[in-house]
């Protein structure tokens, strides 16, 4: 999950690098570095901390360089130091790495039998050891990535300087994402488009396995088996423009503002003749027929997406709908039998854990449909259908317009899987009017941005909050919580409302914020009783219902109340009432909105 660049040409190496990498922190932000080739020799400037002090360590110099490579680290092996931090440098070679090394511990005891000593914590320093042992051997920079392949295990792109080749920049990628893209003045790798949009759209997305070599603006690539390969280039439909803030104080709040575009960008080209309609996406017809079971994996806030996604199918499809946290799933041994399938939910499409849950699916059997927000992604590339959502790039580390995008495709999943398993026309064509009803009053919730946004004053000197709710409530009192946690720093529970009396209600005491959510008409009343149950015991409770529900006042301090919507839809409009008192204890309470501590927004390690 870390960010790493690489370029060679005209342009200021130094100057590339820093400027990607302020477009990539949001990949990590322990530590930045680069390595620059200057004169015959390649000098290596790293710092612990964020990119402002690294900066600082390079003051005005290293503007003639024209080939480099640069790094923003998130840790993994190795605490956030200055030694720990990348580039690494070994014999006659120097890395930035993203991804992590398994076998590091069986390499580094070989390594250090050949005479290879060790001043880091960290895996990457022993890949860097590695391939300069092949290159050695070799005197071939393409024969020693080919031969340290054949030994690194684990996930890892590489962008590689080899002494001996000055103003060339190698790069590798497996696991973890790389693109390589040019300019009229140069090269480029980067772990993601950003980096490179200020300078072009035109890239390559490089493959399992696959090596490009850059110089000037030439590159070349060659396939796992080190064989010339023809790569077709990208136009990105994103821009630099989108990419920025546009005029906000954060990242995320310029996003929580783009859900209304996104849900239609994603939806409104899935519709024909007011059904859902995946035919360009390469979905077959009457996929969901013979499906007697759907399994969903996903980590973290699409973890949350695939909760809702299950109440949504097995209500409208009545199809069995197993969810599970991908990190876990391969370690209980699923149980997977035929007419299955499975549903991969990420943003990045690099998610490791996500991808090796997508991989276990594919060795037993079991058709794959990704959900991601990247095209070319590692997830996209793998599974055997992919439909894209189209938030564009979210670049505050708290997920918001990407989660909304997803929670809209397991609707429209939801009532095509309905449609082949024999509901009614008129009932999915109601549904999916629904569905675009509810995106129309997105808008509506934003306007409320102020009135929700000031509850969160209330949150400036909390230790701990919980949401409660249940139904699909409950799938987003989890979601909600998640943000609360990530941003502001406040330990937050989500319970379902039944289950707090049965243990938890013992932490509720006087002042206790309680975030209670009752936007499910048929859960209502049970909902109102547990809400009085922690109002009984001195809680604060904030209530968020909708209009038209009869709710009692005196089951609550406060109230926000959205649009009114059937219940089954309220989740677009409730998550973003949701990330709007995220976002402002976060302010509040002085913290980094867009990026947390101890996070980064791609997790390609497991």
């Amino acid at each position: 999950m870390c960010g790493i660049i690489g370029y060679s040409g005209e342009r200021s190496a130094c100057s590339v690098c820093l400027t990607a990498l302020a477009n990539l922190e949001y990949r990590g932000y322990d530590s930045a570095g680069v390595a620059l080739w200057e004169g015959d020799t390649v000098q290596v400037i790293k710092a612990q901390g964020r990119l402002s002090c690294l900066r600082e360590r390079l003051g005005q110099g290293h503007g003639a360089s024209r080939c480099g490579i640069g790094h923003t680290r998130w840790a993994t092996h190795g605490s956030p130091t200055d030694i720990n931090s990348h580039p690494h440098r070994q014999g006659r070679v120097t890395l930035v790495h993203n991804g992590i090394i398994e076998n590091y511990l069986e390499l580094r005891a070989e390594l250090e039998t050949l005479g290879y000593r060790f001043v880091s914590e960290t895996d990457s320093e022993i890949a860097a050891a590695l391939i300069d042992s092949c290159y050695v051997r070799s005197g071939s920079p393409l024969e020693a990535i080919g031969a340290a392949m054949e030994r690194l295990e684990g996930s890892y792109a590489f962008a590689i300087l080899f002494d001996g080749e000055p103003g060339v920049v190698y790069g590798v990628r497996k696991g973890s994402p790389l693109i390589a893209a040019v300019d009229d003045t140069g090269c480029f790798l980067a772990s993601d488009l950003p980096a490179v949009l200020g300078y072009t759209r035109e890239h390559y997305l490089l493959g399992e396995g696959e090596v490009v070599r850059g110089e000037g603006t030439q590159v070349c690539f060659w396939d796992r088996e080190l064989r010339p390969l023809s790569k077709k280039r990208i136009t990105a439909e994103w821009s630099m423009e989108e990419a920025q803030k546009g005029g906000y104080d954060y990242f995320m709040l310029k996003e929580i503002h783009e859900q209304p575009r996104a849900l239609r960008d994603t939806v409104l080209p899935r519709l024909r003749d007011g059904l859902p309609d995946f035919t360009a996406d390469g979905l077959p017809e009457g996929f969901f027929r013979n499906i007697r079971k759907l399994n969903i994996a996903a980590c973290g806030t699409a973890l949350y997406c695939g909760m809702v996604g299950k109440a949504l199918i097995e209500r409208l499809a009545r199809i069995p709908v197993e969810v599970d946290m991908a990190s876990e799933l391969r370690y209980r041994n699923p149980i997977l039998g035929e007419n299955e399938a499975a549903v991969i939910i990420s943003q990045s499409g690099e998610t490791a854990d996500s991808l090796a849950a997508l991989r276990l699916f594919k060795e037993r059997g079991i058709p794959v449909i990704a959900i991601v927000n990247v095209v070319g992604s590692s997830i996209a590339r793998e599974a055997d259908y992919c439909l894209y959502t189209y938030a564009g790039p979210e670049i505050a580390v708290a997920s918001t317009k990407a989660y909304s995008v997803q929670v809209a495709m397991m609707y429209l999943l939801a009532i095509l899987a309905a449609g082949d398993k024999g509901v009614e026309e008129a009932a999915r064509r109601s549904e999916t009017a629904d569905l675009l009803r509810v995106i129309s009053l997105t808008p509506r919730v934003l306007e409320m941005y102020d009135q929700i946004g000031r509850y969160a004053a209330t949150l400036r000197d909390a230790h701990s909050l919980f949401y409660i709710g249940r139904g699909l409530d409950y799938s987003l009192a989890m979601e909600g919580a998640l943000k609360l946690k990530e941003i502001s720093y406040i330990h937050c529970e989500a319970y379902a409302a039944g289950e707090l009396k049965h243990g938890t209600i013992s932490l509720i005491t006087e002042g206790t914020p309680v975030i209670a959510l009752a936007t499910q008409a048929d859960l209502l009343p049970k909902t109102l009783s547990n809400i009085r149950e922690v109002k009984a015991r001195g809680a604060r409770v904030l209530l968020v219902t909708m209009e038209g529900l009869p709710v009692d006042d005196t089951a609550c301090d406060e109230k926000i109340v959205l649009p009114a919507v059937d219940g089954r839809f309220a989740p677009l409009l409730l998550v973003i009432a949701l990330q709007i008192i995220a976002l402002n204890a976060a302010i509040v309470r002085g913290c980094d909105v867009d990026k947390p501590r101890n996070l980064a927004k791609s997790v390609t390690v497991e």
